[in-house]
């Protein structure tokens, strides 16, 4: 019996998605009275650390970097079985996401995906948010294995331990029946699932020549920047920018919405932020009834004068 964690990397290092889950892992196995091991397939730089994070163990698989759904969940599936694992845990990105459902058929297990609570010992009980984040509700998995994807910022990577060294796990992957011709990342910017900071506009920007001042407040807060779906549809912004039920759901750890009305699907996909800040220049803007703070105003003055506010804060500390 142990918690088996997923931990995901990005073009070759451990991503902060992986520190969440292992986090989540640890205190899993803590409430269930046995041990979490974290499992990496291919390049995975800094793995050694996940023991800070609460992992007993850490083992390796050498397989392709080329993600491959199939292959890495026959792979997680065999691994949880040799290691004896009967919980495993990833991380609810869509890496995550495509694989739980994978691994547990495999394992003839009970799923629950995006959980924000650890399970009980006993009955293994876990909450997860429904109806867009306006309710809870508490799902009860009776089957002997059980497979759990983590909701993202849910749980706070938590260094307490000390670093594991990597073990290598032999395990014959299946081969693949996917071929990755060409694969294009983004540099420097934290994805947008992982961002704690969001600066994110929408039409009031009036057009994408405008956007100047979005980039600026996001360069300055060290944020990542996102949009509304107008806004992509109309190819103001790339479509990997925007949030909301039909784009990206997020859960920063502040999210600032410059000239979005706060339509029900746009709320749907970031009312889980911790702090949301709101500037419009309609006072009955819907958005406001999400927010916790908001400025009404012309957001061509009120962005570029907290812009010089936010860099003259930064310049005195």
């Amino acid at each position: 019996m142990a918690v088996l964690v997923f931990a995901e990397s990005l073009t070759g290092s451990i991503k902060k998605a992986a520190l969440e889950a292992v986090t989540y892992g640890n205190l899993a196995a803590q409430a269930l009275g046995t041990e979490c091991i974290a499992l990496t397939i291919g390049t995975a730089e800094g793995a050694d650390k996940l023991g800070q994070y609460g992992a007993s163990k850490v083992y390796n698989v050498a397989a392709s970097d080329d993600f491959d759904s199939q292959v890495y969940a026959a792979i997680i599936s065999k691994a949880a079985e040799q290691l004896g694992a009967d919980c495993v845990v990833f991380a609810h990105s869509s890496s995550g996401k495509s694989l739980a459902g994978r691994v547990a058929v495999r394992m003839e297990a009970g799923m629950a995906s995006a959980v924000i609570s650890v399970p009980t010992a006993g009955n293994f009980s876990v909450q997860k948010g429904v109806f867009s984040g306006k309710g809870f509700a508490t799902y009860e998995i009776k089957s002997t294995n059980k497979v759990l994807t983590i909701a993202p910022n849910t749980f706070r990577p938590e260094a307490s331990g000390s670093d594991v060294a990597v073990e290598t796990l032999a395990i014959e992957a299946p081969a693949a029946r996917v071929k990755v011709k060409e694969q294009s990342t983004v540099e420097g910017i934290v994805p947008l699932p992982e961002a704690e900071l969001v600066v994110s506009a929408g039409r009031g920007m009036k057009g994408p020549e405008n956007w100047g001042m979005i980039e600026e407040m996001a360069d300055i807060l060290g944020a990542t920047t996102a949009c509304s779906r107008p806004v992509a549809d109309v190819h103001w912004r790339p479509h990997h920018e925007h949030v909301g039920q039909t784009g990206v759901a997020i859960r920063p750890t502040l999210y600032i919405a410059v000239g979005i009305s706060g339509a029900i699907q746009h709320l749907a996909g970031v009312n889980q932020s911790k702090v949301i800040v709101v500037i419009n220049k309609d006072p009955e803007a819907p958005f406001f009834k999400a927010a916790d703070y908001g400025v009404v105003g012309d957001l061509f003055e009120v962005v570029p004068r907290l812009n010089e506010a936010l860099k003259k804060f930064k310049s005195q500390n």
